[in-house]
């Protein structure tokens, strides 16, 4: 009887126990079978193979996550003296205040045992999943929730009953494949979502952002735009919401009639994963903001043309609509969509742009230069939109936290001139990582491979004439205060609970980009 060895093979998706004939040469090659959770072990001299449970601590021994720390950044500025205002004093300041949640709740057609090794199979299944994430977001319940990988059978089955519930309506769209599939393929394209709270807020339209489709409207003979960017069906999705009284917190100042109606224009975008196509992710930010400013000056249009004076125009393009932009932008901060969002400009020969041809499709797809207009001198591709990011590394380190990646690729953006950054919560604490193992997430107490991001937002109206006894000067331009922490918590309304900051940091990335 020949001698035999064990050999034992680890990896991302467990441990596997081979026994071999010694004397024998290996070639031995791993094939995951996706409908089952099992592995077949084929090559020379391959014998009998069992596979072990990952290294994941099972769920009766492993505690859940502290809860996460809210983070103070601003105090409100409701009922306090303000800043003046081209001459005038507000001493009682009518602010708005809202939460938002930026979350990609992961579809299950991709939460797989060959993506997540390290989570137990019943902890991928969605029925499972799904618990957990109803329950983040009924954790915060947020005013506005922005939502990505959301499959659409589970927006019209499970999201939407459910939401509405607790009094959301809400919007959703499916990747741009779906309109080429039939219905039983059609329910499990994952797309974003874009839910609101009924009793602050109303919906007055809904735009859909195809990234294929400008792709192909504005290639102008691009082969890179055609071969590159057109292929990706990545959308964008944005709700022009409106305020209603409930938007305005009982200890402000009832606001004025003709500022309680405030335009908010909330967008969502996932933007495309590979870490190789920067070119992509680069152009679609590009066609998501270009986009936006075309529904801004839409609406400001047709107010124009039914007879109604728009909100004030601020000096940015928003021409008196709130932004938000929250998404899953699979970009780094150091990345060129992040450079274009914040500084509002990005070089034509950007290295993400990776020296190739798209400078004649964006032409037509974008303006350049100051206000929009084309420069035979400007080099840059520009938007005029003031954003500054909620959430910043020092609060949130790492939004997506895999075996293989761990970083911020999440974000949720809003207006300097009318909005500030009130609080945010912070991240899962790092002991709990460490002392768990806990290698990455999913994992049976985290439903996602992404941490939801929850914002407390102060709104500063357009259109404060009426208070300043002046109908030309703008309600409170001025820029938001420098982020720091609050030594007493803001005066919150609805779910958000009092800030009560406390110890955050995790482990460096150490892998490639998440999908």
């Amino acid at each position: 009887m020949p001698n035999t060895d064990v050999i034992c093979v680890g990896g991302g998706r467990g441990v596997y126990r081979l026994s071999r004939t010694r004397g024998t040469k290996t070639g031995l090659k791993c094939h995951p079978d996706p409908d089952k959770d099992t592995d077949r072990m084929q090559g020379p001299g391959c014998g009998s193979l069992t596979r072990t449970a990952s290294p994941q601590p099972p769920l009766e021994r492993t505690p859940a996550p502290p809860a996460r720390q809210w983070i103070h950044i601003n105090q409100p500025t409701t009922n306090k003296p303000v800043s003046r205002v081209r001459r005038h004093i507000v001493t009682n300041h009518v602010a708005g205040q809202f939460s938002v949640m930026c979350y990609n709740v992961l579809c299950s057609k991709l939460a797989t045992r060959q993506q997540y090794g390290y989570c137990p199979p019943w902890a991928l299944e969605w029925e499972y999943r799904k618990k957990g994430i109803m329950v983040e977001i009924r954790k915060f319940e947020a005013d506005i929730i922005a939502l990505q990988e959301v499959e659409t059978d589970a927006f019209h089955n499970f999201f939407m009953p459910e939401l509405k519930k607790i009094g959301y309506d809400g919007i959703f769209s499916p990747k741009s494949r779906a309109k080429h599939m039939q219905e039983k393929e059609k329910k499990h394209v994952d797309g974003c979502a874009i839910f609101f709270k009924t009793s602050k807020f109303t919906l007055l339209k809904e735009h859909l952002i195809e990234f294929n489709q400008l792709a192909m409207a504005n290639h102008d003979g691009s082969e890179d735009m055609l071969n590159r960017v057109m292929p990706k069906d990545n959308i964008g999705l944005a709700a022009l919401l409106q305020t209603k009284a409930g938007a305005w917190p009982d200890s402000s100042p009832k606001p004025d009639k003709s500022v309680e109606k405030q335009n908010v224009l909330v967008s969502t975008a996932h933007i495309h994963w590979d870490p190789e196509f920067c070119d992509v992710k680069l152009i679609q930010t590009i066609m998501l903001m270009t986009e936006v400013r075309k529904i801004v000056q839409s609406m400001n249009a047709g107010e124009e043309a039914g007879g109604r004076r728009p909100h004030h125009r601020s000096q940015d393009a928003a021409g008196g609509v709130h932004l938000l932009l929250c998404g899953d932008l699979n970009s780094l901060p150091e990345s060129g969509v992040l450079e274009f969002l914040t500084s509002g400009q990005v070089s034509m020969d950007h290295q993400d742009f990776k020296g190739r041809g798209y400078k004649n499709s964006l032409h037509k797809l974008t303006v350049m230069g100051k206000n929009h207009s084309h420069s035979s001198n400007s080099n840059l591709y520009t938007h005029s939109f003031r954003l500054r990011p909620a959430y910043t590394s020092a609060i949130m380190p790492y939004t997506n936290y895999t075996y293989d990646f761990k970083g911020i690729i999440d974000y949720i953006f809003h207006g300097t001139d009318t909005m500030i950054t009130l609080a945010a919560l912070g991240p899962i604490q790092l002991d709990w990582f460490k002392n768990n193992k806990v290698v990455g997430c999913p994992h049976p107490h985290v439903p996602s491979d992404h941490f939801p991001l929850v914002v407390q937002l102060e709104l500063r109206p357009y259109s404060m004439g009426s208070m300043l006894g002046s109908s030309s000067a703008p309600g409170h331009s001025q820029q938001q205060p420098p982020q720091h922490g609050g030594a007493h918590p803001p005066h919150f309304h609805g779910n958000i609970a009092p800030l009560n900051a406390g110890p955050h940091g995790l482990p460096k990335n150490n892998g490639s980009m998440h999908r």
